[in-house]
């Protein structure tokens, strides 16, 4: 089966209709943070906010249905949740509260293509090997996406009294990446012969995965739940949405199962690197055959491109909020554009209102604007009731971003492949440059402006921590 688009939108809905399908999705995303993907006219839109700001969950079958409806206008495909279990998720500032998060779901990303299904599986075979010798085996199931596979460990196999002590999304991170660690020799070898597949550790507080029996973004697939006795057996057909094989087992945990191998991996590892306002340098794991990335066609990025991908970058270092930084990533490079064009302007009305007093409606707009202000990095920005970073009366979300940034970056280069550059790129510096406006202009932005894809994109070590202090003068 070659598995591109071919189900027309009202196929798509009676998928989601199917009874087991809504039972399956409310199930797995229950007190999850929800995401929905889909796009009209050829364009790729991610929500994940109700038009109020509240976050996007499903509590019951009801709810499935009930939010495609809601967002029909962008007809939805391909629903996700987080692999974060939250106590309370009425309001974004749940999002951004640690001590809300209840559970966290150790998840291992095998990235790949289609063809290459084989390989894939054969990588999830070492992984589910390695949580066997490390004790975790009732309460493992794996995922296939439709491109790729997820190895799950249940997220209540560890007991309370393990995460009374360790925040779960500690414990999932660690976990994560002292896997990888012990077998990345076997996945590598497989990983060379295949030249596609790549498994890494995205383990991330805002991150989604895909939810059991949802339909892929791109391949008429869905997402089907098998167990580890299985894994042999497994074919690509058990994806088809017209006769999927899907197992519900993968609800069945141990509870405890999991506790000797978290803590041996919170020794090893130390516990999640992304907490909000913690720059890390050491890049997580990933293992691949070793390649460079290569431009999908000749060409470059318009610089309105690379200060929103940077500056969003900047924001994800500096606060760990990837929502959130595609709103500042956006909202700074409509400003800055803006400023450009009006510099003469703004300069000629400054000068005019020298010495001129405010009038009471001036003041009062000065008051209310100041309100919303807040200063991130040295740059003044401003808040919508929503939370989102504006301009005039404009919020910029992070679908706006999608659709007007990582859509262009899309048709030159893999956007996944920029973002991540751009993230290393942006943490190689000391954080007093991201933290300074002009700094941050001048050495971040400014050298690589016209040349991202060159600078950046194809130079890897050009996104390595900086030398410090004597290592500077050392070289190393």
């Amino acid at each position: 089966m070659s598995g591109w688009l071919s189900l027309s939108y009202e196929l798509v809905e009676k998928h989601y209709s199917n009874s087991l399908v809504k039972q399956e999705i409310a199930g797995y995303c229950r007190g999850r943070w929800v995401a929905l993907e889909g796009g009209a006219l050829g364009s790729r839109v991610f929500l994940r906010y109700f038009r109020d700001g509240r976050p996007l969950k499903i509590e019951g079958e009801g709810d499935v249905e009930g939010l495609l409806r809601y967002f029909k206008g962008v007809k939805p495909r391909t629903i996700y949740g987080s692999i974060n279990v939250y106590g309370r998720l009425t309001s974004r500032l749940d999002l951004d509260d640690s001590s809300n998060i209840l559970y966290t779901s150790p998840i291992w990303d095998i990235d790949g293509e289609l063809e290459k299904w084989r390989d894939i599986i054969e990588v999830a075979r070492i992984i589910v090997d390695e949580l066997e010798k490390l004790g975790i085996v009732k309460s493992v199931f794996l995922k296939w996406s439709g491109e790729g596979a997820h190895v799950h460990v249940h997220e209540r196999c560890f007991s309370s009294e393990v995460l009374s002590k360790h925040n779960p999304l500690d414990v999932a991170y660690s976990l994560v990446e002292y896997v990888l660690e012990r077998c990345k020799s076997k996945i590598l070898e497989v990983a060379s012969r295949s030249e596609v597949v790549k498994v890494e550790n995205e383990i991330d507080l805002k991150r989604v995965f895909t939810a059991p029996l949802s339909l892929h973004r791109r391949r008429d697939l869905c997402c089907v739940c098998f167990k580890p006795e299985v894994i042999d057996s497994f074919e690509v057909e058990w994806a088809n949405p017209l006769s999927f094989k899907h197992d519900v087992n993968w609800r069945a945990y141990v509870e405890g199962e999991g506790d000797e191998a978290a803590l041996k991996a919170l020794k090893e590892v130390g516990g999640y690197k992304g907490w909000p306002g913690v720059v890390d340098v050491k890049p997580r794991i990933v293992v691949a055959a070793p390649k460079q990335p290569q431009p999908k066609q000749p060409g470059k990025l318009g610089r309105f491109q690379v200060m929103a991908l940077l500056q969003a970058a900047r924001y994800y270092v500096l606060t760990g909020d990837l929502e959130k930084a595609k709103s500042f990533g956006l909202n700074r490079a409509i400003f800055y554009a803006w400023a450009k064009r009006h510099a003469k302007d703004i300069a000629l009305r400054r000068l005019s209102k020298l010495g001129k007093p405010m009038g009471k409606a001036e003041r009062e707009e000065r008051r209310e604007e100041e309100k919303r202000a807040v200063e991130i990095g040295g740059e003044m920005a401003f808040l919508s009731e929503n939370g989102w970073f504006m301009i005039g009366d404009q919020e910029q979300r992070p679908e706006d971003y999608d659709r007007q940034v990582a859509q262009h970056i899309e048709s030159t280069v893999p956007y996944e492949e920029a973002w991540k550059a751009a993230v290393e790129y942006v943490k190689s510096f000391r954080r007093e440059a991201l933290e300074d406006q002009q700094k941050f202009f001048k050495q971040v932005y400014e050298p690589v402006r016209d040349r991202f894809i060159e600078e950046v994109l194809m130079k890897p070590e050009r996104r390595k921590p900086k030398p410090e202090g004597l290592f500077k003068w050392l070289g190393g």
